[in-house]
């Protein structure tokens, strides 16, 4: 039986250990999407991989969808080593000792989750995704079975960050809603700000007379713009010798829903920003119509 849906590679679970060879036919014949563990990729880059008491071979040819082309595709390939991946099994023989030799898939697999995506994913539909690796422009994000599309830095959030480290982490999951799709190249494009609230959402967390932690983003001649949530800041007016990505605590002075303002006062450096943890989104599936901020 076929999904119904194509989940990030190691958010899916690992196919179970002690089954039958007549489980992994039945499993080959309904060309079932499994997931294993890569436990090596070797020198003609085909990638071993381990499942459920079983050892099979994803060759060179077949480790990636032909649209992942270029870098990604390396790393898409290379980068699962020690790590859970996706596949179908495409053959099944017996070599001289009578031990049953698997080839294995992972581009039919990624076909699967591509045809799934351009039927399912829409625009303003919200999917699940898995941070694979960051760049300055933004974080690459597996939205099912290995198939990579890009969140770009400014859709991270409305609170603009240096670098998509400053909100993501490799292997974080997260949500992203489609904003568009160009199906002539199989490409999706993604966002996040979205679904992490409004202004008024937000804003609604907090109030005056609080003080609070926070994280510099902007240091400017007529105030420092403080981060209290990924999608909500506020100014600190003055200068102040703090710098961009530094954690303080603030005072909030004022709170105004009609000029989506708040004023801060700048209390204490609380030294460098902590790592990114988990988001909170007030989004959380459905389609995103009409959004906003």
């Amino acid at each position: 039986m076929r999904r119904t849906c194509y989940l990030p590679e190691g958010v899916g679970p690992l196919f179970p250990d002690h089954q039958s060879l007549a489980a992994i036919r039945e499993a080959m014949e309904s060309q079932t999407v499994l997931e294993g563990m890569a436990v090596r990729c070797d020198s003609q880059r085909d990638l071993h991989i381990r499942f459920g008491g079983w050892e099979g071979v994803i060759p060179r040819q077949e480790a990636a969808h032909p649209a992942i082309s270029g870098a990604e595709r390396d790393i898409s390939v290379l980068s699962r080593v020690g790590k859970p991946t996706c596949f179908t099994i495409t053959d099944i023989s017996v070599d001289g000792g009578g031990k049953p030799r698997l080839l294995l898939s992972r581009r039919r697999a990624q076909e699967q989750a591509m045809a799934w995506l351009l039927e399912n994913a829409v625009p303003g539909a919200v999917i699940p995704a898995r941070v694979t690796h960051l760049a300055s422009f933004g974080a690459f994000v597996d939205i099912g079975c290995g198939v990579i599309s890009l969140i770009p830095l400014a859709c991270l959030s409305v609170s603009r960050v240096s670098h998509p480290r400053d909100r993501l982490a490799p292997g974080q999951d997260v949500l992203a809603v489609v904003t568009a799709v160009d199906r002539d190249r199989r490409r999706f494009s993604l966002s996040q700000k979205e679904l992490l609230g409004t202004w008024l959402e937000n804003a609604a967390d907090f109030a005056p007379g609080d003080t609070v932690p926070g994280v510099v983003r902007s240091v400017q001649d007529y105030g420092v713009f403080v981060e209290l949530a990924p999608n909500l800041s506020g100014l600190a007016e003055g200068r102040t010798a703090v710098q961009p990505g530094e954690a303080v605590a603030v005072y909030i002075k004022s709170i105004r829903p009609a000029g989506h303002k708040i004023k801060l006062q700048i209390v204490q450096s609380l030294g460098p920003a902590p790592a990114p943890g988990p988001l909170r989104y007030f989004i959380t599936d459905g389609t995103v119509e009409n959004w906003v901020y």
